[in-house]
C-alpha cells in the first residue's frame, strides 16, 4: 500500500530509523498517509462522492455498533471505534503530526503503545487509499446521484475488489483494538501518557495526544477488551463476505 518511498520521509524520523523498526515502519505509513491525502498528488481527493461515501459509512458503521452502545461496559469503547478509529472525521492532521512527536513519544511510551500508533496511522492510510477507490468507482457508477444506498455501496465495493486489503483493513481495526487492551494493562503506561499531555500541547499535538487519552479511558473501563475486539472483528468480517458474495442483504 506504500505509495511514497523511504527517502520521503521527515528527516529526523529517517536518522532515528537506522537502529529501530518500528520508526522505519511508522515513517514509511506516514510517507504513504500523506501522499494519499495530498490533493496536488492524489486528485481524487476532490471527488464530490468522498464526502457521501463517509457519511453513508459511519452511519451504517452506529447502526452495526448499535448493541455495544446499549452495553454500559462497551459504550465507551464503541464510541471511540466510531469516533477515533473508524468515523467519518478527518484524521489526516493528527496522523501527520506524530512525525513531529515521534522523538519524545519514543523517549516517554513504549514500543507496544508506538505499535498501537503505527497500526492506526496504516488504518487511516489504507482506509483513505480504499475510499479514493470506492469515490471514483462511484463517479463512474452513477455520475449524477448524490445520495448512497446499500445496493450501490455493495456494488461499488464488489467492483473495487482487494478482497485482501479489505481482509487487512478488519485487521488493523482489530489490531488497533488489542493494543489498546493490552497497553492498558501496562504498569506505568497511564502516567507516561500523562506526562507526555504537556509538551504534546505545547507543540500543538493535542489531538494525537487526545486520541491516546481517550483510548486509554475507553479501554481501562472496558472489562475484557479482546472479547469486545473479538465481536467486531467477526461481525466486519461476516459484512465484507456476504458483500463480495452478493448477499441481497449483507447488512442486516
Amino acid at each position: 500500500m506504500d505509495v511514497a518511498a523511504t527517502a520521503n520521509e521527515p528527516d529526523h524520523l529517517r536518522v532515528m530509523a537506522r537502529d529501530n523498526p518500528l520508526i522505519q515502519r511508522l515513517g514509511r505509513r506516514l510517507a504513504c498517509h500523506q501522499a494519499l491525502h495530498d490533493p496536488r498528488r492524489e486528485p481524487r481527493n476532490g471527488l464530490r462522492w468522498l464526502a457521501e461515501l463517509r457519511r453513508w459509512q459511519a452511519q451504517r458503521l452506529q447502526a452495526s455498533f448499535a448493541h455495544f452502545m446499549n452495553d454500559p461496559k462497551r459504550r465507551a469503547a464503541a464510541l471511540f471505534f466510531l469516533t477515533d478509529v473508524y468515523g467519518e472525521q478527518d484524521f489526516s492532521r493528527r496522523d501527520a503530526n506524530v512525525a513531529k512527536v515521534m522523538p519524545m513519544m519514543q523517549r516517554v511510551l513504549p514500543a507496544a503503545v508506538l505499535g498501537t500508533v503505527a497500526d492506526g496511522i496504516e488504518l487511516g492510510a489504507l482506509t483513505q487509499a480504499l475510499d479514493l477507490r470506492m469515490g471514483e468507482t462511484l463517479h463512474r457508477l452513477a455520475p449524477t446521484r448524490r445520495k448512497l444506498d446499500a445496493e450501490l455501496y455493495a456494488r461499488a465495493y464488489r467492483e473495487v475488489g482487494h478482497a485482501r486489503l479489505r481482509g487487512h483493513q478488519i485487521d488493523l481495526i482489530a489490531n488497533v483494538g488489542v493494543g489498546l487492551t493490552k497497553a492498558v494493562r501496562m504498569p506505568g503506561v497511564v502516567t507516561l501518557l500523562k506526562l507526555s499531555r504537556g509538551p504534546a500541547r505545547a507543540t500543538g499535538l493535542g489531538e494525537l495526544q487526545g486520541f491516546l487519552e481517550r483510548g486509554f479511558a475507553a479501554f481501562s473501563a472496558l472489562g475484557d477488551g479482546k472479547a469486545f475486539v473479538r465481536d467486531i472483528e467477526a461481525s466486519e468480517r461476516e459484512i465484507s463476505r456476504r458483500i463480495f458474495a452478493g448477499d441481497p442483504r449483507p447488512f442486516d
